[in-house]
């Protein structure tokens, strides 16, 4: 392919401010007509599994991750100064009142952008997410050698 006016995302932190931080990088480059491919792996990876969907056939151990790490974008703390929850309330308000769109908002138009969301297959595996309960804005479910062809071909890639 060769593009070369594409953009590689890893998604590799759950927390509030990476992943804002990432789809806001996303959106902006596809709004400025680059492809842009988003790769979620482990703690990301739970950004897009749907909140309170759990697959039933779950071990002991992955049924402890699901209970520790929230899914979905609402429940995100912060890599600094979380407090308990208090951080993220305190961004989110201030977001909302410098009319920064939530992460939320952010998903919805980085998918009507046309950016490729794409969940790590082993990180599912080793976590216990199934397509199910991932979110319908992901439209892939690859493994390394996707992220790679992507990245091989990128003009920028990011690990966040």
């Amino acid at each position: 392919m060769n593009e070369k006016n594409m953009v590689t995302i890893v998604v590799f932190s759950g927390d509030l401010d990476k992943t804002l931080a990432s789809f806001v990088i996303a959106t902006g480059a596809a709004a400025s007509g680059m492809k842009v491919n988003m790769f979620f792996t482990f703690w990301g990876l739970k950004l897009i599994q749907r909140e309170k969907a759990r697959p039933k056939e779950l071990d002991w151990m992955r049924r402890m991750f699901s209970f520790m790490v929230k899914a979905g974008p609402e429940k995100r703390p912060l890599s600094k100064m979380n407090m308990f929850g208090i951080g993220p309330m305190m961004m989110k308000k201030l977001m909302k009142k410098s009319n920064v769109p939530s992460l939320k908002e952010m998903l919805a138009t980085a998918k009507s952008l046309g950016v490729k969301l794409t969940a790590c297959s082993m990180t599912m595996g080793v976590m216990g997410v199934t397509k199910e309960t991932l979110i319908p804005e992901v439209n892939n479910v690859a493994g390394v050698a996707s992220f790679l062809a992507d990245a091989k071909d990128s003009q920028i890639t990011l690990f966040i």
